[in-house]
């Protein structure tokens, strides 16, 4: 693989031959085989499954060696809200409007003026319809059945996606009055324990990415996307938001919880326990290092 450093601009080399693993990801029936390929790709180096040190290293390892079948409900958007409402209380919960099995059965004239759709199964097959009078019911309908058929573990082996059931939810488009685009708040939890999080801001447009440690302290940290251009505000339900994810993500080894602070309200995300899939690195690598002492191993 290092043949690909050769190359004028590796990290293209690297992203297009990460496209046709996934698409051969149903030919590979070995996990380890095909995440030792796909972190290769991704990271550049080799993945070291006998002696894992880093974050992203051992997100890999837990893929393989630590399997639990009830996870699937916490990564199902449409049931994992009646655990958070259980724990937390369902004033956390963004309401759902409609659920469906199959996208041709999505019932718009129900849905309000604006909306959002998603699959309960993945992540990014989201639907945004600010006017529902504008739309293009049927090209909707084809995005979402590709994306109902689409296996999110065969692409990234996670394997709590393999207990979920492909099925369409219907949310309302929540919206902030201070500024037009939501912001993410992600914890990154280790057992009860929120060590560092990082905010998501200006997204699809001009994603940028910011780490702050426990105390919202800046990390200069890059990963995935550039760091804001301007200060990222401590959000008013700082501490609020991280009490909820160290109670949430209480008996974790680690889960990444997100969360949205919507006109002075705090709203639960997901619970994310392969935070990028362990494929994107972190630039400095300290972090990933570090992180990698906080998960513990082995987990039985």
């Amino acid at each position: 693989m290092s043949f690909i450093n050769k190359f004028k601009e590796p990290h293209v080399v690297r992203r297009v031959m990460g496209r046709v693993l996934r698409m051969v990801s149903p030919l590979i029936k070995d996990d380890a085989t095909y995440l030792r390929w796909s972190y290769r790709l991704n990271m550049g180096k080799k993945l070291d499954l006998d002696n894992p040190k880093t974050f992203n290293e051992k997100l890999q390892w837990l893929k393989i060696n630590c399997r639990r079948p009830q996870l699937g409900e916490l990564v199902d958007k449409y049931k994992v809200k009646d655990t958070v409402a259980a724990m937390i209380g369902k004033q956390y919960l963004i309401p759902t409007l409609g659920v469906w099995n199959r996208a041709e059965d999505i019932d718009f004239d129900v849905l309000p003026d604006s909306f959002v759709l998603k699959c309960t199964h993945d992540s990014g097959s989201v639907v945004i319809c600010r006017d529902k009078s504008v739309i293009d019911r049927t090209k909707i309908v084809r995005q979402l059945d590709k994306a109902l058929r689409t296996s999110y573990y065969m692409q990234y082996r996670e394997y709590p996606y393999l207990y979920v059931s492909p099925r369409i939810i219907a949310e309302p488009l929540m919206t902030d009055a201070r500024q037009p685009i939501l912001i993410d708040y992600k914890f990154f939890c280790f057992d009860g324990d929120v060590k560092f999080m990082f905010v998501a801001t200006d997204r699809p447009v001009d994603t940028r990415f910011d780490f702050f440690d426990a105390d919202f302290n800046h990390i200069p940290v890059r990963q995935g996307h550039p760091n804001a251009t301007k200060p990222v505000e401590r959000p008013v339900k700082f501490d609020e938001m991280k009490c909820l994810a160290a109670k949430l993500s209480k008996g974790h080894p680690h889960v990444r919880i997100d969360f949205y602070e919507i006109n002075g309200q705090v709203y639960f995300g997901e619970f994310t326990f392969f935070h990028f899939s362990g494929n994107v690195p972190f630039e400095p690598d300290e972090l990933d290092y570090r992180a990698g002492e906080w998960l513990r191993l082995p987990i039985v």
